[in-house]
């Protein structure tokens, strides 16, 4: 798993907003009207001091400009979509080709705002964006956990374990490691209960929820 998204292993009680935006007004006017909504807002007037900072908060989504300086906005989206800065994106502008608003939405982004545009239409954009990074950092947290429950089992038990998932029966894991269905059985108690698991159809979906 990549730096990026160990930082963001976790999720907070509050929802975040990195805000993108070169017009020193309207970024003010944004800022201000997203901390009244209940949001944590992280402001910045270019897009590269925003590459070069560390962002470790969750849920968050980033609300972009597409024309600033130095870097346009679905620049940016490819520049994070390269380190693996996975956040929803939302483009707000008033000037942008067919290219940028295509590309931009092929990257991913959850919506395109044109300017001027209302309120509500910045909320709902920036809601659904918090509600999906949510769920991809519970993700993140699932996959984690998993993985540190199958550091438990000892190498033996680890190999049991890969063949159980495959579906294999006492006397076939018997017959595969070499050793007596005795303590195969015993084997295989032990990754039921170090997984906490009752089932082999729970091993089988357990198994196939990792990534």
């Amino acid at each position: 798993m990549n730096p990026d998204l160990n930082q963001r292993s976790f999720l907070s009680d509050s929802n975040h907003v990195v805000l993108l935006e070169d017009d020193d007004f309207l970024r003010v006017d944004l800022k201000s009207l997203l901390e009244l909504a209940g949001y944590v807002v992280h402001s910045y007037s270019n897009p590269l001091e925003f590459l070069s900072t560390p962002f470790n908060f969750a849920p968050a989504v980033i609300v972009s400009d597409m024309r600033m300086p130095g870097l346009s906005g679905v620049n940016l989206q490819s520049a994070l979509l390269e380190i693996n800065r996975l956040i929803p994106f939302i483009f707000i502008s008033g000037e942008s080709t067919d290219y940028q608003i295509i590309q931009s939405m092929k990257q991913g982004a959850i919506d395109f705002l044109i300017k001027p545009f209302n309120s509500d239409q910045l909320f709902t954009a920036i809601n659904k964006g918090i509600e999906l990074d949510r769920a991809f950092i519970r993700e993140i947290i699932f996959q984690k956990d998993k993985a540190f429950i199958l550091k438990k089992l000892s190498p033996r038990e680890s190999q049991v374990y890969e063949l159980l998932k495959k579906g294999y029966s006492n006397s076939e894991l018997s017959q595969t490691l070499g050793i007596s269905l005795e303590t195969t059985k015993q084997y295989k108690q032990e990754v039921m209960r170090k997984l906490e698991l009752k089932s082999l159809s729970e091993l089988i979906k357990f198994s196939s929820q990792l990534k």
